[in-house]
């Protein structure tokens, strides 16, 4: 009874505003045009625009995922046919545009009103959206989740991609022999800077592999080239021992107060405090909480932190999906929440169209190609 309830309002919903869209009195096109532009920021006269250029070699990079999966799907062909260009031998040869015509036909199928409607889309993904409960309102915790499900999705994608390179043998797995390190780690001895950096030694394979059978599925795959989103608990302690290798200058072993304060204090205070203004905070405002941090971590109170010490901060110094999308979520409301109650209707959602799409905006009088938000990375 309570889905039928939920559909029928969401249908009333979409006809009154589709009826009023449909209903509101015509405007000059030049002058609509400018007041979108200069009266109302967040639907300005804007081309959506596809990525034209992937990054491959920064598994860690956190750039916004498209709020939704149609321009995501479109994206990720688009950057399978690059990554293919790269990594396939018999991929065609690489071009400064490859299927540069696909290209321009995909980016004027997203602005072509008729095909592609972003307020139909919207009408379409809200009920998608707002599923806990369903009561015609997107929370936070909503959007978070929606987030999340689509990072999942480009995430497990390109591991997927990165197995088909990886697994010689087409088994279905991903032996330690069969992941090559680096070519610059092939060509460097011990000495060489940034060699004891430890993702693509054994121990960290040994960590991923959590049923211990010597070979990596494509969960524990995953794992492998995400720690931070992982629930193997090997496999985050060897992420604490990642952050004492790289911490500890003095090489005992453990971290220190001052290694622990100018290196892991201020990742941990820029999760906490995500719009804190470091440039007016003092070393010594800083120093107290960070002793106070310091001896809630040193369980056995020796003055130093050992890898297990670190276990509890692990999340915030490695963050994971969640905490980006979470990061997304909060922008997308608090540009559209125009009644400032926190959440949004689907009224709202349509009355700010470009705010879900910022993604993959570009204003026609801008020369970038590409805009990405600070506020995601």
């Amino acid at each position: 009874m309570g889905k039928v309830a939920s559909t029928v309002i969401y249908i009333t919903v979409a006809m009154v505003v589709l009826f009023l869209i449909s209903h509101s009195p015509p405007h000059d096109k030049k002058d609509d045009d400018h007041h979108r532009r200069h009266d109302n920021p967040h639907r300005p006269n804007r081309r959506l625009k596809l990525r034209s250029s992937f990054e491959f070699n920064n598994p860690n990079r956190h750039d916004p995922v498209p709020f939704d999966p149609l321009v995501a799907d479109i994206e990720r062909k688009r950057e399978d046919k690059l990554w293919e260009m790269q990594h396939v031998p018999s991929a065609p040869a690489h071009e400064p545009q490859p299927e540069w015509e696909d290209f321009v036909n995909a980016e004027d199928y997203l602005n072509d009103e008729e095909r592609f409607n972003v307020t139909n889309r919207l009408l379409l993904l809200f009920p998608r959206i707002d599923v806990d409960p369903a009561d015609g309102f997107v929370t936070q915790h909503e959007l978070t989740e929606w987030n999340v499900q689509q990072a999942v999705k480009e995430v497990m994608h390109r591991t997927q991609r990165e197995m088909e390179i990886h697994d010689k043998n087409k088994d279905g797995f991903v032996s330690f022999a069969e992941y090559e390190p680096p070519s610059w780690v092939q060509n460097s001895d011990n000495g060489s800077f940034g060699y004891d950096m430890g993702w693509w030694k054994e121990e960290h394979f040994n960590a991923s592999d959590a049923d211990g059978d010597g070979l990596l599925n494509i969960t524990e795959f995953n794992d492998f080239l995400h720690p931070a989103d992982t629930k193997n608990p090997n496999l985050l302690l060897w992420l604490c021992k990642e952050e004492v290798r790289e911490r500890d200058s003095d090489k005992d072993g453990k971290v220190n107060f001052k290694e622990f304060f100018h290196g892991l204090f201020d990742l941990v205070r820029n999760y906490d405090e995500e719009d804190h203004n470091s440039s007016h905070v003092s070393h010594d405002s800083m120093e107290a909480p960070a002793r106070q941090l310091f001896s809630q971590l040193d369980k056995d109170g020796d003055r130093f932190l050992s890898d297990v010490e670190l276990s509890p901060i692990i999340g915030k110094l490695h963050p994971s999906e969640h905490y980006y999308a979470k990061q997304q979520a909060d922008y997308i409301i608090a540009q559209a929440d125009s009644d400032k109650d926190g959440r949004l209707t689907l009224t709202e959602m349509i009355e700010n169209p470009y705010v879900f799409y910022s993604a993959i905006f570009k204003d026609d009088e801008e020369e970038e190609d590409y805009v990405y938000h600070d506020e995601f990375r």
